[in-house]
């Protein structure tokens, strides 16, 4: 029979397993729809790095 501690820890492992399972999808379909830079703002018409978003901005 499971004890307390074995199914603690089950569910921080499975709470863990769901974050970075999420986050993978996230970067999966933000792939697929074309994004460069995830997350920056100007992802979909940044040229493949994040700094040259900014540089972009300042000009």
């Amino acid at each position: 029979m499971l004890n307390r501690t074995m199914i603690k820890n089950i569910i921080i492992i499975a709470v863990i397993a769901l974050i970075v399972g999420g986050a993978l999808a996230y970067i999966i379909k933000a792939k697929k729809s074309g994004k460069k830079c995830i997350g920056c703002p100007y992802g979909d018409s940044c040229k493949g790095s994040c700094c040259s978003c900014e540089k972009e901005e300042e000009k």
